[in-house]
């Protein structure tokens, strides 16, 4: 039975899990695959934690170039993650003529056409299907499930920080800040955020299933961008109490010559398939042509999940080895011209707004008017009850689907007319 021998570069959290996964599913691998899949070399800065895995003499070592150089090595897996010396490996592994595993999402939405070119010109494979969204299988659903579908749109959770933030400020009626504490404190947050938390990760991984849908390389830095590090809890309580629940969304869809793709908060009807994703859960909502809506659920992150799917990539290619097949091309297709991404200000979407206004008379009335001269139909207004005069009083107010460069006119004037007592708050929601 051929053997095909493997090397690992980054012995973390994710590098542990493949290593017990491959260990513990050795004989299942080899019966399904017909070959046996052998870890021959691992390379860490830290050769001397415990990970909680048994390794023979010699495979541990910090020379990650003499795994890559190795010439019994046919595979090399990628977990380092990061642009810096992940993206120098992993070009260096492609020289040296090895099929490449990686769930970088980072490096491929930020150098994947470089690094997908380099391995068409050695003719060897980058499989990435850890990148986005762990264990759930969506970009083998996109290359091979959904093939025969135009992608019209795409909806997605994909960072289990954010949601298991925002499902904890609904549940318990906490803010942001203390709730960020507790997920730093229980391992689901990091300890500097800022990469989840302002919508980063997610954006990345949006790049990436837009690329794959839609043939065209979409560099991270063009994605309109925001994060939940400023949503208030009032916010997530008004939502609850209007029928919504706010989630982090990626929203990807092309548009004859436009692309829209953004992340952003974003107000979901509560009966809405993804609005019941909660925790630290992943989902993407994929709108076929010819499927209409399907949902892909799971664990977006974690040891076991990403490692699941870092091994199916693994097994493929080790497939194909072992039978002598044809090569199986599983870069992004950078073949098309990537069409104009739409800026924000040319969105048509219905608004959730939050004006704190001074508790005085002919207030609503300039709301609704500065509203209405800029195109803004109101849909729904809640003026809460005053505590007292010198208090704040939260209005609340939805609107039909409005174009994005009006609503923030209207939201200037609101401004302008000295009526706030902070800052509008703006949220979109998304019905699909």
């Amino acid at each position: 039975m051929k053997k095909i021998n493997i090397g690992l570069l980054g012995f973390g959290t994710v590098g542990a899990g493949v290593v017990k996964g491959l260990q513990k599913n050795a004989a299942l691998l080899k019966q399904r695959l017909g070959c046996e899949l052998a870890l021959a070399r691992i390379a860490d800065i830290d050769t001397t934690r415990d990970r909680g895995v048994t390794l023979a003499p010699g495979v541990l070592t910090d020379d990650a170039m003499s795994v890559i150089n190795d010439p019994s090595i046919q595979i090399i897996i990628e977990l380092i993650g990061g642009c810096g010396v992940a993206k120098k490996f992993m070009l260096a592994a492609i020289e040296a003529g090895k099929h490449v595993v990686t769930a970088n999402k980072k490096l491929l939405a930020e150098h994947g056409a470089e690094i997908f070119s380099a391995a068409e010109r050695k003719g060897v494979e980058v499989y990435f299907g850890a990148s986005v969204g762990g264990g759930i299988p969506i970009i083998r659903v996109l290359r091979e499930g959904l093939v025969a579908n135009e992608a019209r749109a795409m909806h997605g959770i994909l960072n289990g920080t954010c949601n298991y933030i925002l499902t904890r400020m609904e549940r318990e009626g906490v803010d942001f800040d203390a709730v960020l504490k507790a997920a730093q404190e229980a391992g689901y947050a990091e300890a500097n955020p800022s990469l989840d938390i302002d919508g980063h990760d997610t954006a990345h991984k949006a790049a990436i299933l837009a690329s794959i849908a839609y043939g065209f390389h979409v560099p991270a830095d063009a994605i309109s961008v925001e994060g939940i590090r400023s949503l208030s809890g009032a916010d997530v309580k008004f939502a609850r109490e209007l029928g919504y629940r706010i989630k982090l969304l990626a929203v990807v869809r092309r548009e004859d010559d436009t692309l829209d793709i953004r992340v952003h908060p974003a107000l979901l009807p509560r009966d809405a398939m993804l609005a019941s994703v909660n925790g630290v859960f992943n989902a993407v909502m994929v709108r076929g042509d010819l499927t209409g809506d399907t949902l892909y659920y799971g664990r977006g992150a974690g040891s076991d999940p990403t490692a699941s799917t870092v091994i199916a990539d693994l097994a493929d290619i080790a497939r194909n080895l072992a039978q002598g097949a044809p090569r199986h091309k599983r870069g992004i297709s950078c073949a098309a011209a990537l069409p104009r991404i739409k800026k924000p200000s040319e969105i048509r979407s219905r608004y959730y707004l939050r004006l704190m206004v001074k508790d005085e008379p002919g207030t609503l009335g300039a709301i609704t008017t500065a509203l209405g001269s800029r195109r803004v139909s109101i849909m729904a207004v809640t003026q809460h009850e005053a505590v007292s005069q010198t208090v704040p009083v939260p209005v609340v107010v939805l609107t039909h689907a409005a174009l994005e460069a009006d609503l923030d006119a209207a939201l200037a004037d609101i401004v302008a007319g000295g009526i706030l007592c902070e800052a509008p708050v703006r949220l979109r929601i998304v019905d699909e």
